[in-house]
C-alpha cells in the first residue's frame, strides 16, 4: 500500500496533460459541496456543464470531516441543499440527516453526479483566465483542460477564479469603522482563551530571549483592521471502536518543542479534555478545535489566501504536522495528566474514512480566504437585522463566528486574539449583489463561496449548507442571464425570485428557533 502521507496533500503539479477542449453553457470551478450543487442544478435545468476540482476528492469540507453540520436553523435551508441532507438521511433510515460519516458524504455526491450525468475533472488547478472586455471567455488548467463557457461560477474556498478575473476583493479584517460594525477587526474576548497565565518567552521571564513560535509581536488595537484571517484546522473523524480504529502514532518529524506553549499551559494547571468530540454516526466523532491550544494552527495561515499552489501546499503540510503532532502529544506526553492521556487513547483514526490518507482528513478547513467586494457588502448590521436587503438569494442563520487570528502578549502573558462568537438573531437574508462582482467588472461570474461580506459577517454566512444554497441561486441567475443575453448584474430580481421559489429555495423569513450551533 502506498504511504498515505504521499496522498495527503493540497497540491501536486499534474503530470498528465489531458488536452481537453470543452465548450459548455456553465463552468463551475470547485468540486466542493456548493460546486457539486451548482453542477447538478445546471444539469437538471438542461445546461451543459464543466465541473473542475483542483484537488483529489469531492465534497470539500462536507466530505472532509465537517460531519457535525453547522445549520443554525434548519428551516432556513431549502432547495438542493436540503435535498442533499435528505439523501444522506436515506443511508440512516431517517427523513434527513445532518450528522454524517465522511465516506458516506463523498459517496452520495458521486452517486448524485453520476445520476444527472456530470463528470468532475480532478487535479484541475487553475492556470489562466482569458477575458474579452468584462467577460470571461475561457479558463485553462495545469492538467491541460481548456473550458469556454457562457457563464462561470467560482465555487472555490480561496476565490482563485475571481482573483484571476480581476474583480475587487479583500483579505483580512476591516476596521469596525468601515461598515459601522462593533465586532470586526482585532478582538480580545473570553472564549477559547487561556484560563491560566503562560509565559510567552523562549526563556521564561526574559523578553530579550524572544517569543515562542506562533506568538505575534505586534500590539493589540481593539477593533482595528488588519491582514489576518481566522485560523485553519482539520476536522477529524475519530472512533472509539477498537475494531475500526487506527491508533495515534508519533508522526514523522515530530518536534516536541513546537508544543512548548501547550507544555507550559498544562504545567500551569490546564487539563486537556474531550470537548468538541461530537458524536455523529456509527461510533464516529467529529473532532474540532476547542480551547486555547488545540487543532487550530493559529497565526500560521496568513500567506494562504494569496499564495500560489506550492505555497499553499507548504502551509497545508505544516497544518498536517501540527495536528498529527498534537494528537500524539495528547496521548503520550508526560505533561498531560495520565487520566487525560488514557481518555485520548480510547480514540483513533477511523479505518472506514479517509482510507487513502491513513484516516486523516484530506481537506484543510479554509475558514476564510479572499472575499469579493461587490456593490453590496454583507456586514454585521445585516446579521443582526439593523439593515436588510430585498434581493434575497438565501438565508443565513449562524452565529457571527470567527476563530482566533493570532496570539499576542498582554502584560507579559500569552493571550489569543480574534475569537468572536455572538448570536446574530433570526435567519437573515443574503443579497444577490453579494454573490456577483461590481457592475462593470465581470459580467458572467458568480461567487457563492468567497462572497462580498465583511470578515465578521462572512463568519456567520460561511457554512456549508449556505454555500450550497448560494451556489444553486447562482445557477438560477446564470440561466436568466443566458436566456436574456444580459450581464449577471442586469438579471431582473423579480425573474430570479420566481425561479428561486420554484426551486424551493427559502428566501422569505422563517420562524426563529433556538439556534442549533453544531459545528463551529
Amino acid at each position: 500500500m502506498e504511504n498515505p502521507s504521499n496522498k495527503l496533500r493540497y497540491y501536486q503539479r499534474p503530470e498528465t496533460n489531458l488536452g481537453l477542449d470543452l465548450s459548455v453553457d456553465l463552468c463551475v470551478f470547485g468540486g466542493n459541496s456548493g460546486g457539486i450543487i451548482a453542477a447538478i442544478t445546471a444539469k437538471e435545468n438542461g445546461l451543459s456543464v464543466a465541473l473542475l476540482e483542483p484537488g483529489y476528492h469531492l465534497g470539500g469540507l462536507t466530505a472532509g470531516g465537517l460531519s457535525f453540520t453547522d445549520i443554525g436553523n434548519k428551516f432556513a435551508i431549502g432547495g438542493n441543499s436540503r435535498r442533499f441532507f435528505e439523501r444522506m438521511g436515506r443511508y440512516y433510515g431517517e427523513k434527513e440527516c445532518w450528522l454524517q460519516e465522511p465516506h458516506r458524504v463523498e459517496q452520495t455526491f458521486r452517486e448524485w453526479l453520476a445520476e444527472v450525468g456530470v463528470e468532475c475533472h480532478f487535479e484541475s488547478f487553475l492556470s489562466e483566465v482569458e477575458m474579452e472586455g468584462t467577460r470571461i471567455t475561457r479558463i485553462t488548467t495545469e492538467n491541460g483542460i481548456s473550458v469556454r463557457a457562457k457563464q462561470f461560477i467560482d465555487a472555490s474556498y480561496e476565490g482563485d477564479l475571481m482573483a484571476k478575473a480581476g474583480v475587487s476583493y479583500t483579505v483580512g479584517r476591516e476596521d469596525n469603522s468601515v461598515y459601522g460594525e462593533t465586532v470586526n477587526g482585532q478582538q480580545l474576548l473570553h472564549k477559547h482563551q487561556f484560563e491560566f497565565d503562560v509565559d510567552p518567552y523562549i526563556i521564561e521571564g526574559k523578553p530579550e530571549s524572544g517569543l515562542l513560535p506562533g506568538i505575534d509581536d505586534q500590539p493589540y488595537e481593539q477593533g482595528k483592521g488588519d491582514h489576518r484571517v481566522q485560523a485553519y484546522n482539520f476536522r477529524l473523524c475519530l472512533t472509539d471502536d477498537p475494531a475500526r480504529q487506527i491508533p495515534f502514532t508519533e508522526p514523522e518529524g515530530y518536534d516536541r518543542s513546537q508544543y512548548e506553549l501547550l507544555i507550559r499551559y498544562c504545567k500551569a494547571g490546564h487539563v486537556p479534555t474531550l470537548r468538541k468530540y461530537d458524536f455523529c454516526k456509527n461510533g464516529k466523532f467529529d473532532m474540532n478545535n476547542h480551547g486555547a491550544v488545540s487543532t487550530d494552527y493559529i497565526g500560521m495561515n496568513y500567506d494562504f489566501p494569496e499564495g500560489d499552489y506550492a505555497t499553499r501546499e507548504k502551509i497545508f503540510q505544516e497544518h498536517v504536522q501540527w495536528v498529527k503532532g498534537l494528537m500524539w502529544f495528547r496521548v503520550s506526553d508526560p505533561s498531560v495528566p495520565e487520566e487525560s492521556r488514557e481518555n485520548f487513547r480510547k480514540f483513533g483514526w477511523s479505518t472506514e474514512d479517509f482510507t487513502e490518507t491513513g484516516g486523516f482528513s484530506h481537506a484543510l478547513y479554509v475558514r476564510e480566504a479572499r472575499r469579493l467586494v461587490g456593490d453590496l457588502v454583507m456586514n454585521e448590521n445585516h446579521c443582526v437585522g439593523r439593515e436588510t436587503v430585498e434581493d434575497v438569494v438565501g438565508l443565513a442563520a449562524y452565529t457571527m463566528d470567527s476563530h482566533n487570528c493570532r496570539r499576542v502578549v498582554m502584560d507579559g502573558k500569552v493571550r489569543n486574539e480574534g475569537d468572536v462568537q455572538i448570536k446574530s438573531g433570526p435567519p437573515y437574508p443574503i443579497s444577490y449583489r453579494s454573490i456577483i462582482p461590481k457592475r462593470g467588472e465581470c459580467e458572467n461570474l458568480c461567487v457563492p463561496f468567497c462572497l462580498s461580506a465583511s470578515h465578521i459577517a462572512f463568519g456567520s454566512i460561511r457554512m456549508e449548507p449556505v454555500f450550497m444554497i448560494l451556489s444553486q441561486s447562482s445557477v438560477e441567475a446564470a440561466i436568466i442571464a443566458m436566456e436574456k443575453g444580459i450581464s449577471i448584474q442586469d438579471v431582473p430580481y423579480a425573474d430570479l425570485r420566481k425561479r428561486l421559489v420554484a426551486a424551493k429555495q427559502i428566501i422569505d423569513p422563517v420562524p426563529p428557533v433556538k439556534n442549533v450551533q453544531l459545528g463551529e
